[in-house]
Protein backbone atom coordinates (compact mmCIF):
# COMPACT_ATOMS: atom_id res chain seq x y z
CA UNK A 1 0.00 0.00 0.00
CA UNK A 2 2.69 2.32 0.78
CA UNK A 3 5.90 2.98 -1.58
CA UNK A 4 8.76 3.01 0.29
CA UNK A 5 11.03 1.65 -2.05
CA UNK A 6 9.84 4.94 -3.93
CA UNK A 7 13.22 7.14 -5.11
CA UNK A 8 12.29 10.75 -4.86
CA UNK A 9 14.14 13.46 -5.66
CA UNK A 10 14.98 15.99 -2.61
CA UNK A 11 17.00 18.18 -4.50
CA UNK A 12 16.19 22.19 -4.99
CA UNK A 13 13.62 21.69 -1.96
CA UNK A 14 16.48 23.54 0.49
CA UNK A 15 16.48 20.51 2.11
CA UNK A 16 19.31 20.65 4.73
CA UNK A 17 20.16 16.76 4.45
CA UNK A 18 20.90 17.45 0.29
CA UNK A 19 21.21 20.69 -0.80
CA UNK A 20 22.78 21.59 2.68
CA UNK A 21 25.72 19.24 2.08
CA UNK A 22 28.23 21.52 0.14
CA UNK A 23 28.22 23.71 3.18
CA UNK A 24 28.91 21.26 5.38
CA UNK A 25 30.97 18.37 3.38
CA UNK A 26 32.75 21.05 1.00
CA UNK A 27 31.11 18.93 -1.92
CA UNK A 28 28.08 18.07 -3.49
CA UNK A 29 28.22 14.59 -4.98
CA UNK A 30 27.64 12.90 -1.82
CA UNK A 31 25.20 10.48 -0.79
CA UNK A 32 23.90 11.51 2.10
CA UNK A 33 22.59 9.50 5.41
CA UNK A 34 23.65 12.14 8.08
CA UNK A 35 20.48 14.17 9.06
CA UNK A 36 17.95 12.38 11.11
CA UNK A 37 14.80 13.14 8.71
CA UNK A 38 13.66 10.09 6.36
CA UNK A 39 13.31 9.85 2.60
CA UNK A 40 10.07 8.72 2.40
CA UNK A 41 6.54 10.26 1.38
CA UNK A 42 4.60 11.32 4.02
CA UNK A 43 1.44 9.34 4.90
CA UNK A 44 -1.28 10.01 2.46
CA UNK A 45 -3.71 11.51 5.28
CA UNK A 46 -0.79 14.37 6.18
CA UNK A 47 -0.21 15.56 2.54
CA UNK A 48 -4.48 15.47 1.71
CA UNK A 49 -4.51 17.34 5.26
CA UNK A 50 -1.60 19.46 4.07
CA UNK A 51 -3.26 20.28 0.53
CA UNK A 52 -6.55 21.41 1.61
CA UNK A 53 -5.09 24.17 4.21
CA UNK A 54 -3.01 24.96 1.53
CA UNK A 55 -6.26 25.42 -0.56
CA UNK A 56 -7.72 27.91 2.26
CA UNK A 57 -5.42 31.26 0.49
CA UNK A 58 -5.16 32.84 4.16
CA UNK A 59 -2.53 31.28 6.72
CA UNK A 60 -2.77 33.75 9.95
CA UNK A 61 -2.06 33.18 13.38
CA UNK A 62 -3.00 29.66 14.10
CA UNK A 63 -5.45 28.67 17.15
CA UNK A 64 -5.05 25.43 19.19
CA UNK A 65 -7.82 23.70 18.69
CA UNK A 66 -9.37 21.10 21.33
CA UNK A 67 -8.80 18.42 18.39
CA UNK A 68 -5.42 18.92 18.61
CA UNK A 69 -5.03 17.90 22.52
CA UNK A 70 -7.11 14.82 21.87
CA UNK A 71 -4.88 13.84 19.13
CA UNK A 72 -1.77 13.94 21.68
CA UNK A 73 -3.96 12.23 24.46
CA UNK A 74 -5.21 9.18 22.26
CA UNK A 75 -1.89 9.05 20.81
CA UNK A 76 -0.42 8.66 23.73
CA UNK A 77 -2.93 6.18 25.24
CA UNK A 78 -2.86 4.06 22.31
CA UNK A 79 0.54 3.37 21.09
CA UNK A 80 2.32 3.93 24.67
CA UNK A 81 -0.41 3.08 27.32
CA UNK A 82 0.17 6.77 28.75
CA UNK A 83 -2.91 8.66 30.83
CA UNK A 84 -2.34 12.17 30.52
CA UNK A 85 -3.85 15.36 30.88
CA UNK A 86 -5.15 18.09 28.29
CA UNK A 87 -3.34 20.38 31.26
CA UNK A 88 0.04 18.76 30.90
CA UNK A 89 0.54 19.53 27.30
CA UNK A 90 2.86 22.36 26.34
CA UNK A 91 4.06 23.44 23.00
CA UNK A 92 7.16 24.10 21.37
CA UNK A 93 8.55 24.47 17.90
CA UNK A 94 11.53 21.56 18.42
CA UNK A 95 12.67 19.25 21.27
CA UNK A 96 16.14 20.67 20.98
CA UNK A 97 14.66 24.05 21.81
CA UNK A 98 12.20 22.64 24.48
CA UNK A 99 15.92 21.54 26.06
CA UNK A 100 17.11 25.08 26.07
CA UNK A 101 14.14 26.07 27.53
CA UNK A 102 13.81 23.34 30.37
CA UNK A 103 17.26 24.60 31.31
CA UNK A 104 16.70 27.90 31.27
CA UNK A 105 13.60 27.05 33.35
CA UNK A 106 15.17 25.03 35.97
CA UNK A 107 18.51 25.61 36.47
CA UNK A 108 20.55 29.16 36.99
CA UNK A 109 24.13 30.19 35.45
CA UNK A 110 26.61 27.89 36.63
CA UNK A 111 24.84 25.18 37.15
CA UNK A 112 25.32 21.70 36.47
CA UNK A 113 23.20 19.67 34.38
CA UNK A 114 24.07 15.72 33.33
CA UNK A 115 24.34 14.03 29.81
CA UNK A 116 24.72 9.80 28.98
CA UNK A 117 27.60 10.23 26.34
CA UNK A 118 28.47 9.10 23.42
CA UNK A 119 24.74 11.71 23.04
CA UNK A 120 22.81 13.65 20.31
CA UNK A 121 25.13 16.76 20.22
CA UNK A 122 22.97 19.50 20.58
CA UNK A 123 22.82 18.56 24.44
CA UNK A 124 26.12 19.67 25.47
CA UNK A 125 26.15 22.94 23.18
CA UNK A 126 22.56 23.58 24.34
CA UNK A 127 23.81 23.36 28.02
CA UNK A 128 27.18 25.56 27.36
CA UNK A 129 25.23 28.46 25.38
CA UNK A 130 22.90 29.17 28.39
CA UNK A 131 26.20 29.17 30.89
CA UNK A 132 25.38 26.06 32.36
CA UNK A 133 27.69 23.65 33.28
CA UNK A 134 28.06 19.83 31.07
CA UNK A 135 28.89 16.61 33.36
CA UNK A 136 29.52 13.65 31.46
CA UNK A 137 27.83 10.30 32.86
CA UNK A 138 29.50 8.21 29.74
CA UNK A 139 27.75 4.91 28.73
CA UNK A 140 29.05 1.40 29.02
CA UNK A 141 29.94 -0.42 25.60
CA UNK A 142 30.19 -3.69 26.84
CA UNK A 143 29.82 -6.84 24.33
CA UNK A 144 28.37 -4.72 21.67
CA UNK A 145 26.05 -2.95 23.91
CA UNK A 146 25.53 -0.16 25.44
CA UNK A 147 24.23 0.45 29.46
CA UNK A 148 23.85 3.27 31.67
CA UNK A 149 26.76 3.53 34.75
CA UNK A 150 24.52 4.45 37.52
CA UNK A 151 28.02 4.06 39.97
CA UNK A 152 29.38 7.06 38.01
CA UNK A 153 25.94 8.63 37.86
CA UNK A 154 25.81 9.26 41.43
CA UNK A 155 29.99 10.00 41.71
CA UNK A 156 29.60 12.89 39.24
CA UNK A 157 26.37 14.56 41.53
CA UNK A 158 27.15 17.28 43.70
CA UNK A 159 25.38 20.24 45.00
CA UNK A 160 25.20 22.56 41.47
CA UNK A 161 23.49 19.06 39.77
CA UNK A 162 19.78 20.16 38.80
CA UNK A 163 18.77 18.23 35.63
CA UNK A 164 19.86 15.19 33.91
CA UNK A 165 18.98 15.06 29.81
CA UNK A 166 18.09 11.57 28.91
CA UNK A 167 18.08 10.30 25.53
CA UNK A 168 15.12 7.92 25.35
CA UNK A 169 15.24 5.95 23.13
CA UNK A 170 19.50 6.66 22.77
CA UNK A 171 20.44 8.74 19.59
CA UNK A 172 23.13 7.42 18.39
CA UNK A 173 23.23 4.27 20.18
CA UNK A 174 19.91 2.64 19.14
CA UNK A 175 19.36 1.80 23.26
CA UNK A 176 15.70 1.21 24.07
CA UNK A 177 16.08 1.33 28.40
CA UNK A 178 14.09 -1.37 29.93
CA UNK A 179 11.38 -0.06 33.05
CA UNK A 180 14.14 -1.24 35.27
CA UNK A 181 16.60 0.65 34.17
CA UNK A 182 14.44 3.78 33.73
CA UNK A 183 13.36 3.14 37.34
CA UNK A 184 16.88 3.05 38.84
CA UNK A 185 17.68 5.99 36.93
CA UNK A 186 15.03 7.83 38.12
CA UNK A 187 15.43 6.83 42.00
CA UNK A 188 18.23 8.28 41.64
CA UNK A 189 17.47 11.55 40.51
CA UNK A 190 14.75 11.16 43.10
CA UNK A 191 16.96 10.96 45.98
CA UNK A 192 19.49 14.03 44.84
CA UNK A 193 17.00 16.23 43.62
CA UNK A 194 17.61 15.95 40.03
CA UNK A 195 14.74 16.45 37.50
CA UNK A 196 14.82 14.51 34.30
CA UNK A 197 14.57 16.46 30.92
CA UNK A 198 13.74 12.96 28.72
CA UNK A 199 13.85 13.72 24.64
CA UNK A 200 11.83 10.89 23.48
CA UNK A 201 11.15 11.95 20.29
CA UNK A 202 12.05 9.04 18.79
CA UNK A 203 9.76 6.88 20.80
CA UNK A 204 7.31 5.52 18.35
CA UNK A 205 10.13 4.14 16.10
CA UNK A 206 10.76 0.82 18.15
CA UNK A 207 11.95 -2.61 16.76
CA UNK A 208 9.93 -6.06 17.12
CA UNK A 209 11.05 -7.21 20.86
CA UNK A 210 11.88 -4.19 22.85
CA UNK A 211 9.19 -1.87 24.45
CA UNK A 212 9.64 1.57 24.86
CA UNK A 213 8.83 3.20 28.15
CA UNK A 214 7.82 6.70 28.90
CA UNK A 215 10.27 7.92 31.95
CA UNK A 216 6.98 9.47 33.38
CA UNK A 217 4.98 5.97 33.10
CA UNK A 218 7.96 4.51 35.68
CA UNK A 219 6.33 5.46 39.11
CA UNK A 220 4.11 8.20 40.35
CA UNK A 221 6.99 9.78 41.89
CA UNK A 222 8.95 10.18 38.97
CA UNK A 223 6.63 11.27 36.94
CA UNK A 224 6.19 14.70 38.88
CA UNK A 225 10.20 14.32 38.83
CA UNK A 226 10.52 14.71 34.80
CA UNK A 227 9.60 16.52 31.64
CA UNK A 228 8.75 14.46 28.27
CA UNK A 229 9.71 15.70 25.10
CA UNK A 230 7.45 14.79 22.33
CA UNK A 231 7.25 15.29 18.49
CA UNK A 232 5.25 13.48 15.60
CA UNK A 233 8.34 15.07 13.39
CA UNK A 234 10.68 11.77 13.72
CA UNK A 235 7.45 9.36 13.44
CA UNK A 236 6.16 10.80 10.36
CA UNK A 237 9.09 12.82 8.70
CA UNK A 238 7.76 16.49 8.94
CA UNK A 239 10.39 18.13 11.49
CA UNK A 240 10.30 20.91 8.81
CA UNK A 241 6.78 21.76 9.84
CA UNK A 242 8.10 22.28 13.85
CA UNK A 243 5.32 21.44 16.56
CA UNK A 244 6.33 19.06 19.16
CA UNK A 245 4.36 18.46 22.47
CA UNK A 246 6.51 18.68 25.40
CA UNK A 247 4.23 16.80 28.50
CA UNK A 248 4.50 17.93 32.27
CA UNK A 249 2.67 16.31 34.91
CA UNK A 250 3.75 18.45 37.66
CA UNK A 251 2.21 21.62 37.57
CA UNK A 252 4.59 23.75 39.40
CA UNK A 253 7.46 22.58 36.69
CA UNK A 254 4.94 23.27 34.04
CA UNK A 255 4.10 27.19 35.60
CA UNK A 256 8.41 28.00 35.64
CA UNK A 257 8.86 26.32 32.18
CA UNK A 258 5.97 28.14 30.58
CA UNK A 259 6.75 30.91 31.94
CA UNK A 260 10.79 30.55 30.30
CA UNK A 261 8.62 30.22 26.92
CA UNK A 262 6.27 33.39 27.46
CA UNK A 263 9.59 35.08 28.00
CA UNK A 264 10.13 34.82 24.18
CA UNK A 265 6.58 34.71 23.84
CA UNK A 266 6.36 30.99 21.86
CA UNK A 267 3.21 30.44 22.47
CA UNK A 268 2.20 29.26 18.56
CA UNK A 269 2.90 27.08 16.12
CA UNK A 270 3.42 27.41 12.29
CA UNK A 271 -0.03 27.30 10.58
CA UNK A 272 0.83 23.68 8.87
CA UNK A 273 2.04 21.81 12.23
CA UNK A 274 -1.29 21.48 14.12
CA UNK A 275 -2.82 20.11 10.88
CA UNK A 276 0.11 17.44 10.22
CA UNK A 277 0.14 16.73 13.66
CA UNK A 278 -3.89 15.74 14.08
CA UNK A 279 -3.69 13.48 10.51
CA UNK A 280 -0.16 12.09 11.68
CA UNK A 281 -1.82 10.73 15.36
CA UNK A 282 -5.71 10.50 14.10
CA UNK A 283 -5.30 8.62 10.41
CA UNK A 284 -1.67 7.14 10.09
CA UNK A 285 -0.94 5.08 11.92
CA UNK A 286 -1.25 1.67 9.53
CA UNK A 287 1.11 4.14 7.85
CA UNK A 288 3.95 4.11 10.73
CA UNK A 289 3.14 -0.07 11.45
CA UNK A 290 4.45 -0.10 7.53
CA UNK A 291 6.99 1.88 8.03
CA UNK A 292 8.50 0.09 11.07
CA UNK A 293 8.23 -3.35 8.91
CA UNK A 294 10.25 -1.65 6.31
CA UNK A 295 12.82 -0.49 8.60
CA UNK A 296 12.96 -3.74 10.39
CA UNK A 297 14.17 -5.33 6.97
CA UNK A 298 16.23 -2.20 6.13
CA UNK A 299 18.12 -2.19 9.44
CA UNK A 300 18.70 -6.27 9.03
CA UNK A 301 19.78 -5.79 5.50
CA UNK A 302 22.64 -3.71 6.56
CA UNK A 303 23.55 -5.75 9.58
CA UNK A 304 23.47 -8.57 7.51
CA UNK A 305 25.74 -6.86 5.09
CA UNK A 306 28.25 -4.98 6.87
CA UNK A 307 28.97 -9.12 8.99
CA UNK A 308 28.95 -10.97 5.59
CA UNK A 309 31.07 -8.42 3.23
CA UNK A 310 32.58 -5.47 5.73
CA UNK A 311 33.51 -7.94 8.71
CA UNK A 312 36.45 -4.86 9.34
CA UNK A 313 32.89 -2.68 10.72
CA UNK A 314 30.67 -3.64 13.22
CA UNK A 315 27.05 -2.50 13.84
CA UNK A 316 25.58 -1.88 17.52
CA UNK A 317 22.16 -3.62 16.70
CA UNK A 318 19.82 -0.90 17.79
CA UNK A 319 16.71 -1.46 19.77
CA UNK A 320 15.10 1.65 18.23
CA UNK A 321 15.34 4.51 15.55
CA UNK A 322 16.19 4.31 12.18
CA UNK A 323 20.22 5.35 12.89
CA UNK A 324 23.10 3.07 13.53
CA UNK A 325 25.71 3.13 15.08
CA UNK A 326 28.81 1.90 13.35
CA UNK A 327 32.17 0.45 14.82
CA UNK A 328 34.74 1.80 12.79
CA UNK A 329 37.83 0.47 14.87
CA UNK A 330 38.53 -2.15 12.20
CA UNK A 331 39.77 0.19 10.03
CA UNK A 332 42.72 1.33 12.41
CA UNK A 333 42.27 4.88 11.30
CA UNK A 334 41.52 7.91 13.79
CA UNK A 335 38.51 10.14 13.71
CA UNK A 336 39.53 12.61 11.40
CA UNK A 337 40.93 9.68 8.86
CA UNK A 338 37.66 7.89 9.34
CA UNK A 339 35.74 11.22 8.15
CA UNK A 340 37.82 11.97 4.84
CA UNK A 341 37.81 8.10 4.44
CA UNK A 342 34.14 8.09 4.07
CA UNK A 343 33.10 11.34 2.39
CA UNK A 344 36.13 11.30 -0.39
CA UNK A 345 36.66 6.93 -0.53
CA UNK A 346 33.23 6.14 -0.29
CA UNK A 347 31.93 9.62 -1.50
CA UNK A 348 29.22 9.36 1.66
CA UNK A 349 27.91 11.86 3.73
CA UNK A 350 27.37 10.12 7.61
CA UNK A 351 28.03 11.88 10.88
CA UNK A 352 30.82 11.81 12.33
CA UNK A 353 30.71 9.89 15.72
CA UNK A 354 33.23 12.32 17.57
CA UNK A 355 30.57 14.87 17.84
CA UNK A 356 28.64 13.02 20.05
CA UNK A 357 31.59 13.21 22.56
CA UNK A 358 34.99 11.23 22.78
CA UNK A 359 33.17 8.24 23.23
CA UNK A 360 32.15 8.01 19.80
CA UNK A 361 35.81 8.83 18.16
CA UNK A 362 35.66 5.52 16.04
CA UNK A 363 32.19 5.30 14.86
CA UNK A 364 30.08 6.83 12.62
CA UNK A 365 26.43 7.20 12.50
CA UNK A 366 24.26 6.32 9.77
CA UNK A 367 20.76 6.82 8.46
CA UNK A 368 18.94 3.58 7.42
CA UNK A 369 16.05 5.59 6.40
CA UNK A 370 15.98 5.55 3.12
CA UNK A 371 15.10 3.45 0.01
CA UNK A 372 16.68 -0.04 -0.44
CA UNK A 373 18.40 0.51 -3.19
CA UNK A 374 19.99 3.54 -1.44
CA UNK A 375 21.16 1.80 1.10
CA UNK A 376 22.67 -1.20 -1.24
CA UNK A 377 24.38 1.67 -2.78
CA UNK A 378 25.97 2.94 0.41
CA UNK A 379 27.11 -0.28 1.17
CA UNK A 380 28.42 -1.11 -2.12
CA UNK A 381 30.76 1.76 -1.98
CA UNK A 382 31.81 1.04 1.60
CA UNK A 383 32.61 -2.31 0.21
CA UNK A 384 34.45 -1.64 -2.42
CA UNK A 385 36.61 1.48 -0.53
CA UNK A 386 37.21 -0.90 2.18
CA UNK A 387 38.55 -3.58 -0.04
CA UNK A 388 40.92 -1.10 -1.83
CA UNK A 389 42.63 -0.13 1.44
CA UNK A 390 43.32 -3.64 2.78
Amino acid sequence: MYDFDKIINRYGTNSMKWDGLKETFEQDNLLPLWVADMDFEVSPAISKELEKRVKHPIYGYMHWSDEYYSSVIGWMKRRHGWEINKDWIVFTPGVVPAVSYAIKALTDIGDSVIIQSPVYHPFKTTIESNGRNVVTNPLIYKDGTYYMDLEDLERKIDSKTKVLILCSPHNPVGRVWTKKELNELGEICLKNNIIIVSDEIHFDLIYKGNTHTVMADTSPEIRDNCIVCTSPSKTFNIAGLQVSNIIIPNQELREKYSMELEKDHIVRANVFGQEALIAAYNESEDWLDSLMEYLEENKNFFIDFIKTRIPQLKTIRPEGTYLLWVDCSGLNMKSDELNEFFVNKCKLALNSGEMFGEEGELFQRINIACPRAVLEEALMRIEKAVKEII
